[in-house]
């Protein structure tokens, strides 16, 4: 039985599918607890209602990332987790933190990385023209939004599209990967060869 730590700052979709999707299909894992760095954060009242163990550090009380992270890293700790999952969790992490993790923590971006990196994916994908957009499941490393890719899906972009209808559409498709992503490195079913990800037993790592 793996334990799980996710980390968000906000309403945490994302963490609310991987809960949902463990629990559904009996994954030999359990939600070890969901932490903040915004203590009004809406998604901790999700988990403490589904009877997930709770923190918040709050990177506002903290002198500099490298403070925050470490404490982060001795809450996270105290939890045993054999994966972290960043869900919507806005901080850039110190190299050293992701060190500590390394191999054992996924992100998910909004864009089809290595594309638009950093904030306003969508917006920045209909200023260039773009025809498709979508979301990448990737390993975090010390450089932002990088890493071996684990997943990606993909979402037309439609006449009169705005950032926020795209941004809703490609929700959607993050809420089936991601918790698919999860349940792949908890069933060991991910080698990462060369810095590419492959899914052991065969299923599709591309989601439309």
């Amino acid at each position: 039985m793996k334990n799980i730590v996710i980390l968000i700052s906000g309403r945490g979709s994302n963490m609310e599918a991987i809960v949902r999707a463990c629990a559904a299909e009996g994954w030999p894992a359990r939600i070890a607890a969901v932490i903040s760095n915004k203590p009004g954060a809406a998604g901790l009242d999700f988990a403490a209602a589904h009877g997930i163990a709770t923190a918040v550090v709050d990177h506002k009380a903290f002198a500099s990332r490298e403070d925050f992270d470490a404490e982060l890293q001795r809450v996270i700790d105290g939890f045993a987790p054999d994966l972290l999952v960043l869900a919507g969790f806005m901080r850039i992490l110190t190299p050293a933190f992701t060190a500590h993790y390394a191999d054992r923590m996924l992100n998910i971006h909004p864009s089809l990385l290595p594309a638009f990196t950093g904030l306003h994916t969508h917006q920045r994908a209909l200023e260039m023209g773009c025809k498709f957009v979508g979301a990448t499941v990737h390993f975090v490393t010390a450089e932002l939004d990088h890493g071996a890719i684990v997943a990606q899906a993909v979402a037309p972009v439609l006449d009169g599209d705005d950032a926020d209808a795209l941004a809703a559409r490609v929700l959607k498709l993050e809420h089936r990967m991601y918790p698919s992503a999860v349940r792949w490195f908890v069933q060991g079913q991910l080698a990462v060869e060369d810095g590419r990800v492959r899914q052991l037993a065969g299923e599709a790592q591309s989601f439309s």
